[in-house]
């Protein structure tokens, strides 16, 4: 059975960094491809970032580029989800999921998914 496990939401003030953590066990994690969504009040839940089964391809959603840096240690079956530069707009749930190697292009919500971190930032 898959699990992800998101940690590492939080409140800060805009203009403030988060690091959230994604780990995983039940699957292989080194042959899937990992991203990041997330979901504000009221709002469809959005791509924000993908990252290949390798580590060497990543995607970015155009209102994160810049400010946002996805990782992940296939050692340690986790994901990682470098949040800078933070706006009052960035307040979301942000949900890890696991779509397998082939999904890169995928920007569609399916596969895998934890529970969700809260990420609030205040102005």
């Amino acid at each position: 059975q898959v699990q992800l496990v998101e940690s590492g939401g939080g409140l800060v003030q805009a203009g403030g960094s988060l690091r959230l953590s994604c780990a995983a066990s039940g699957l292989t994690f080194s042959s899937h491809v990992m991203r990041w969504f997330r979901q504000a009040p009221g709002k469809e839940r959005e791509l924000v970032a993908s990252i290949s089964w390798s580590g060497s391809i990543t995607y970015y959603a155009d209102f994160v580029k810049g400010r946002f840096t996805i990782s992940r240690d296939n050692a340690k079956n986790t994901v990682y989800l470098q949040m800078n530069s933070l706006k009052p707009e960035d307040t979301a749930v942000y949900y890890c999921n696991a779509v397998g190697r082939t999904e890169m292009n995928s920007r569609t919500d399916f596969g895998s998914w934890g529970q969700g971190t809260q990420v609030t930032v205040s102005s």
